[in-house]
């Protein structure tokens, strides 16, 4: 428990002190208080990102909530033909870098854009650009949250309206409204959180309309200021923790749905709402094919739009980047290796959490240790690993390895929802499983090797998956961590749109797409195989 512990102070906590302390630095390393803050105050040009972030996130939350709350309630509340089609269409855009969206709208909304009318005399390139990709961007996380909420409903209290006769309208204010109250607080907070740390889609159509997260970048590539990088990195904190620590009061004020008595919500069939919804599910889910489908055009046309003949020029990356596939590579091992590490960290941690008793002070320094990356952004836990590793007063700046930084951050960055989700598959397992082995006299370990992680193979495949998706699409991570040799395929992609070269950028992120897609496909036939073999006792009745 000690040494896990001391792991996530190293990979969470330090880092976040490093940038904390960096802002209160001058470039020579004294301490100057609050002098930094009162710099970033007097530019006006870093007071006008930040006003632009809040709009940004605005417009973005605004849009995307109402939208995602009626595309769940079509997939839980309505008799919606191929369910799992639709949802498998909402939340696509998990598998690709956030640069992805960004790029395709440039095709379709830029200069040379097929659908270049649409936008009139406005330029795609600045806040609507930004807000178009934010919203792709952000939808699948909403709708994961709001459909898991609108599903916990109890059909009892539905059927006492009807058999009131109250208006279907009434109901839904005075019924499914108020019951999906906090998934809707949460996922207001999440999409509040994504839109204002988001790097990649400002960095590509924002143009000339600064944001916090490309002032950062600037302020440590551009002009090597990092006191007022980590000054930024400090304000951009400010609001993602707020929204944390909001969110987590709230969730302390919600109380069970459903009751052992609930009858869990079956929706009948109500002919006007069911096509309504269907309306609406086909239209999203248009759009977001159509997006993703333009980018993957994109990738294989010879020079849009004045030769549409087909090619596939654009994946020979070697003619746009000495490193050519090597960033692909580097992708794939970083995201392997932070799934095997990430995978053991989060399981192991987990389980003292939960099964280990006697030193309640450790487990909850190491449980809020875990819980803190969800409040952390990527930029700042990255600009974090750089003031923490590069100090030469530290020990482990030894560690030179851009590969190393980069899966050690992304281990850190994405640690908190996999912690939760291993927690929820344990606490699942009753301790008497743990009693039992150790009145007979077995070991721990072999009741973790033999017991526990057999019976949660399930969540630990979902684990390992999530930790390399989001090794493979994240930007922000890793921005500012890469070295030449070590570019991994978001960062390619930033490089590539940078020299102009969008059409390798795409084809790199359609990569990224296919092969996130395709771990998405396999972890579902090992789903199914290992629910047959391992998990055969969950469909055991008793007589």
């Amino acid at each position: 428990m000690a040494a896990l512990s001391l792991v996530a102070l190293i990979l969470i906590g330090l880092p976040i002190y490093s940038v904390l302390s960096k802002s209160l630095q001058n470039a020579a390393g004294q301490f100057v208080g609050l002098a930094n803050f009162i710099e970033y105050i007097n530019n006006p040009g870093l007071r006008q990102s930040f006003s632009n972030t809040l709009i940004v996130s605005g417009l973005t939350t605004s849009i995307t909530l109402p939208l995602a709350f009626l595309y769940s309630l079509a997939l839980v509340r309505s008799r919606l033909p191929y369910k799992s089609l639709f949802k498998g269409i909402a939340l696509m855009p998990l598998l690709a870098p956030s640069l992805l969206p960004a790029i395709a709208l440039t095709y379709m909304f830029g200069n040379q854009g097929y659908i270049r009318s649409w936008l009139g005399d406005e330029s795609v390139y600045g806040v609507i650009g930004i807000v178009m990709a934010q919203v792709f961007y952000c939808f699948p996380h909403a709708v994961l949250i709001l459909s898991t909420a609108l599903g916990l409903s109890d059909a009892r209290v539905y059927e006492v309206a009807h058999t009131l006769n109250t208006r279907p309208l009434r109901a839904f204010f005075t019924i499914t409204l108020p019951s999906a109250r906090y998934g809707l607080i949460s996922a207001a907070f999440v999409i509040v959180t994504l839109s204002m740390t988001d790097f990649g889609i400002a960095k590509v159509i924002g143009g000339q309309f600064n944001v916090l997260a490309i002032d950062i970048y600037k302020q440590i590539i551009g002009q090597q200021n990092f006191q007022m990088g980590a000054v930024v990195g400090v304000v951009l904190l400010i609001p993602a923790l707020l929204s944390f620590m909001i969110d987590r009061m709230v969730r302390r004020g919600q109380k069970s749905l459903l009751t052992a008595r609930s009858v869990l919500y079956q929706p009948e069939i109500r002919p006007i709402f069911d096509a309504a919804m269907l309306v609406l599910t086909v239209l999203v889910a248009a759009a977001i094919l159509v997006v993703v489908g333009t980018a993957i055009f994109a990738s294989v046309i010879k020079f849009w739009p004045y030769d549409m003949s087909l090619s596939l020029g654009s994946y020979n990356f070697a003619q746009y980047d000495t490193l050519g596939w090597g960033s692909y590579r580097n992708s794939l091992l970083v995201a392997t290796w932070v799934a095997v590490i990430g995978t053991s960290l989060v399981f192991t941690g987990a389980y003292l959490v939960e099964k280990l008793k006697g030193v309640d002070a450790m487990r909850q320094v190491l449980h809020f240790l875990s819980m803190l990356p969800l409040a952390v952004p990527g930029l700042v836990l990255g600009l974090g690993y750089v003031f923490f590793f590069n100090n030469p007063g530290n020990p482990l700046s030894a560690i030179s390895s851009s590969l190393v930084l980069m899966i050690l951050c992304c281990v850190a960055h994405y640690y908190t929802v996999p912690h939760l989700t291993a927690l929820t598959a344990l606490q699942q397992m009753d301790s008497e499983f743990e009693a039992a082995s150790s009145s007979l006299g077995v070991p721990f370990w072999t009741t973790f090797r033999r017991v526990t992680v057999p019976i949660c193979l399930p969540a630990i495949l979902d684990i390992t998956t999530y930790f390399f998706v989001n090794a493979m699409t994240t930007v922000a991570a890793v921005i500012f961590l890469y070295e030449p040799l070590s570019m991994v395929s978001s960062v390619a992609v930033v490089a590539m749109d940078d020299t102009g070269d969008t059409a390798a950028a795409c084809a790199m992120a359609v990569m990224v797409l296919v092969t996130s897609a395709g771990i998405k496909i396999l972890q579902s036939i090992l789903a199914t195989i290992l629910t047959r073999k391992t998990q055969a006792w969950r469909n055991v009745r008793e007589d």
